[in-house]
């Protein structure tokens, strides 16, 4: 068991500070086939998604939103900058994070790290056959 594991008290929910220390600590034992991706990456915690965020990503249901890579290379998807001057960012939804968490009773440091591998891996151009095979492989 990792020794830096956090132990939660469960009679309120994770703040934004909790589950930035839980995605931190998760973030630094993701695979290598996703964290060599992640050189200059920052990871953030927000508590949710915004409405224009929601309408450019085409959802309606904010609660769909579980986190979002924000390329800081690319004006609009598929348009690069000529200059790079923002970092490469994965914001993680805390309470979109929460909802899933409530509904399925699965471990939420699991479902963190599954996030974090779905995400990261679809804005890295792995398969789904690779990310379901790094969440399974991974599966705490």
């Amino acid at each position: 068991m990792d020794s830096r594991r956090i132990i939660m008290n469960y009679t309120v929910p994770p703040s934004l500070d909790d589950l930035q220390s839980i995605a931190e600590v998760i973030f630094e034992g993701l695979p290598d086939e996703v964290i060599r991706h992640c050189e200059d990456l920052t990871l953030t915690v927000e508590d949710f998604v915004d409405d224009v965020t929601l309408n450019d990503v085409g959802l309606d249901d904010p609660f769909e939103l579980l986190a979002l890579f924000k390329n800081g290379k690319e004006i609009a998807p598929g348009i690069q900058k000529k200059v790079a001057n923002e970092e490469d960012t994965l914001v993680v939804f805390r309470r979109s994070v929460l909802d899933m968490w409530c509904e399925t009773e699965d471990d939420l440091e699991v479902i963190i790290r599954n996030v974090l591998i779905e995400e990261l891996g679809r804005a890295f151009d792995l398969s789904d056959d690779d990310i379901n095979e790094l969440t399974e492989r991974n599966y705490a």
